[in-house]
């Protein structure tokens, strides 16, 4: 596939596509498997990059991963784990932040992690000082060097008390694979309590992990000095499945989403409704279509698990520049998630930011300066543009609204949606947008 598509927009999308393991959880997933001192079997893995991309770290440390019978389906050896090459890792994860979440895993298993300077998408700040300070807790060694962080633990990792000043997902992730074979018994505080991370859990359960998850956000992990591999099959992209019902909206179309599941988006549902979609779930997964009439404006905020996750704002908005009146989107996750909204207004919509906190409590980012509230006002009419992929999911956001604009659009830089969305061209064309790679 090259790196720009060009698409024929206008057409409603009508069909049925299928979605895999949830991104957020398959790529943290294969990296447990470096705990094990057995080999562990994963399920409905999906073809993006992210996946190519812990698969390549791994190998570099020594953990053999092949495919298995059933497609999708990966098998980790982790019997001989070992150091890899500074250069190696920094070339192959200049695009990810999984070498963070391998510290855990590597510590135990050799003593010794690198972190490389770390990339992912541009949408706010994602420190891992955090990280850093938690394993220090833990009691790791952090030495800064030119080429990263040199990570030892000289004398083992023990349990500790901590406590997240924001529920983090990546920094809940950090903790329970670190915790789980860290001598004693550890305590977080404040711990994201997302469906990712709730399978994680149960995935880490199964390794032999003894992790007990009480109510207020509080994670208690003991200790264990030993874990076995796992069999698992990963709970379904969330993210990906409102992804596909946005783009129903947003063209008056009709999507089967096969393999969604209605416990893990009952916010977005809500949403979904209110605005005028309709859905129906079933065992199978959840239709979603436009049933005809105006769409209309809603007041949202983003938030962390169980509110409108941050992931399902892009999408959505490119529905909403659809819908009568006026829409206000509270960004309280990332401060920097409204970059692609400049796009859509050359493109027709009516979307004005704010710095202001325009929902109803004060964000974290509101005596700040970043624009992180938004007003859309609706319905626009979208006309074709030349279109950027600024980060993965504003990407897809932007081929949404190329489906939905009239004329031809051409969206460069494509290649970042494979980050998150497996075949998603072929899924497109199955879907009867016309696209041409």
């Amino acid at each position: 596939m090259t790196d720009v598509l060009t698409v024929h927009g206008g057409a409603p999308l009508h069909g049925r596509v299928r979605v895999r393991g949830a991104k957020n959880l398959v790529s943290k997933a294969m990296v447990a498997a470096a705990l094990g001192a057995t080999p562990s079997r994963l399920f409905d893995v999906p073809r993006i990059r992210d996946v190519d991309v812990v698969r390549g770290l791994l190998e570099l440390h020594g953990v053999r991963v092949s495919d298995g019978a059933e497609p999708g389906e990966l098998i980790f050896d982790p019997a001989n784990v070992e150091r890899a090459k500074v250069d190696e890792i920094n070339v192959h994860a200049g695009s990810s932040r999984i070498p963070v979440l391998l510290c855990g895993p590597l510590l135990h298993r050799l003593g010794h992690a690198f972190i490389p300077d770390l990339g992912g998408c541009n949408i706010g700040g994602r420190p891992i000082d955090f990280h850093l300070q938690a394993l220090r807790d833990f009691g790791a060694i952090v030495d800064k060097t030119p080429s990263g962080l040199d990570i030892s633990a000289p004398n083992g990792l023990h349990g500790t008390k901590l406590a997240l000043p924001y529920p983090s997902v990546g920094a809940t992730e950090q903790v329970l694979l670190t915790a789980v074979m860290a001598e004693g018994v550890t305590e977080l505080r404040n711990a994201a309590v997302e469906p990712e991370i709730v399978d994680l859990i149960c995935l880490l359960q199964k390794m032999g992990a003894v992790i007990k998850v009480h109510t207020d956000r509080v994670i208690e992990i003991e200790g264990v000095s030993r874990l076995s591999g796992y069999t698992h099959r990963p709970i379904p992209d969330r993210i990906e499945a409102a992804s596909w019902a946005s783009a129903a909206l947003a063209t008056g179309g009709d999507v089967t989403v096969t393999g969604a599941r209605q416990v893990d988006m009952m916010t977005f549902l809500n949403v979904f409704r209110s605005v005028g979609g309709a859905f129906e779930a079933t065992d199978a997964g959840i239709r979603f279509w436009h049933p005809g009439g105006e769409l209309r404006a809603v007041a949202i905020e983003t938030d962390v698990h169980p509110g409108f996750m941050t992931d399902w704002q892009q999408p959505l908005v490119v529905a909403l520049t659809q819908a009568r009146g006026l829409s206000i989107v509270h960004e309280t996750v990332y401060e920097r998630r409204f970059g692609y909204v400049e796009a859509l207004n050359t493109m027709g919509a009516t979307i004005q930011v704010y710095r202001e906190c325009l929902g109803g409590t004060p964000c974290r980012w509101g005596r700040r300066n970043f624009q992180h509230s938004a007003v859309i006002a609706g319905p626009s009419k979208l006309h074709a543009a030349d279109l950027v992929v600024p980060d993965l999911r504003a990407g897809f956001s932007h081929l949404i609204a190329a489906l939905a604009a009239e004329g031809t659009s051409r969206v460069y830089g494509v290649n970042l949606i494979n980050r998150g969305y497996e075949d998603f061209e072929a899924k497109l064309a199955g879907l009867g947008a016309r696209v041409d790679g």
